[in-house]
């Protein structure tokens, strides 16, 4: 007897595409949005970060020290350029399935610190609305709810790749194509086992 959904698994290979797809389409924006809020002025304003860069990144730590930048250390100054890049970097690179698996990943590790930020930084934690519950009969609970539907997506990508119509599969495929011929048979061996 055939299993009746087999033909089911021919698309498959579509699903990476359509959650590349669902991601530009539901966060990619949001994420590129939420960047140019941490840009500073000017030509170098990726490396001169907004005072609102600081407030959300660092809210306890900025309070701390009266709302004046210059008197936050070295590594928050890194941490707050490093986030703001990794802001229009990493979904740049989901959605052109560009470094798929490691730029997802990334975005799981930015999406975790983000939510802890949101909840111990800027006190979401105390507020049931921003914090949310699982089993509950609200779906709109902004950290359990909404980021866990957001990490699900990236983990589709980190296990399956950016799919056919990505860059990674045009450019790697390539690579494969010029490799010595001496290492292909080993390579091909080892897929096997």
């Amino acid at each position: 007897m055939t299993d009746p959904t087999a033909p089911l698994d021919r698309l498959s290979p579509l699903l990476p595409v359509l959650a590349r797809f669902v991601f530009a389409a539901v966060l990619l924006v949001y994420f590129w949005s939420s960047g140019l809020t941490k840009l500073g002025e000017g030509a170098l304003g990726f490396l001169s970060p907004s005072i609102g860069a600081y407030a959300q990144i660092f809210p306890n730590s900025f309070e701390a020290v009266g709302y004046d930048a210059s008197r936050l250390s070295l590594l928050q100054w890194a941490v707050t350029v490093a986030g703001t890049w990794a802001e229009f970097l990493l979904p740049m690179l989901v959605v052109l399935g560009l470094l798929t698996r490691m730029s997802a990943l990334g975005m799981i590790g930015f999406i975790v610190v983000q939510s802890l930020t949101d909840l111990f930084g800027h006190g979401g934690i105390d507020q049931p609305e921003t914090l949310g519950a699982w089993f509950d009969r609200m779906p709109d609970g902004v950290i359990l709810d909404q980021r866990a539907l957001w990490v699900f997506l990236l983990v589709v990508l980190v296990t399956r790749g950016g799919g056919a119509l990505s860059l990674d599969r045009l450019i790697f495929r390539n690579a494969a194509a010029v490799r010595p011929a001496d290492q292909r048979p080993r390579r091909e061996a080892q897929q096997r086992r």
